[in-house]
């Protein structure tokens, strides 16, 4: 029985997106706890910082991920347009970045 390529890259980003929701919270929550053991300690942040990064990394590693099957599958238009928001994250990524200093 032969899966279709579209159902199996959905199923294939919907595995990607839980997992990254996942182990955010994983980071998250274990932030959290050692903060309210210990609220001075620099892994807390770590943590923290951590479990927001993947948390926000996650949909762009989505969008990557959707422009190599689109490619696999020379679906050209979804390939042009997966690529048009690849550009729009990051520059809105640089933006954000180079704001803060």
């Amino acid at each position: 029985m032969r899966v279709e390529p579209l159902a199996d890259l959905e199923q294939k980003l919907g595995q990607l997106l839980v997992t990254g929701v996942i182990v955010s919270a994983l980071l998250l929550a274990a932030g959290l706890f050692f903060f309210l053991l210990n609220p001075g300690m620099a892994r807390n942040g770590w943590l923290l910082n951590g479990g927001l990064i993947v948390l926000m990394a996650t949909p762009i590693l989505r969008v990557m991920v959707s422009v190599a099957e689109y490619v696999r599958l020379r679906q050209w238009f979804f390939v042009v347009v997966t690529v048009i928001v690849l550009a729009e994250l990051t520059l809105t990524v640089v933006v954000a970045l180079s704001s803060r200093s």
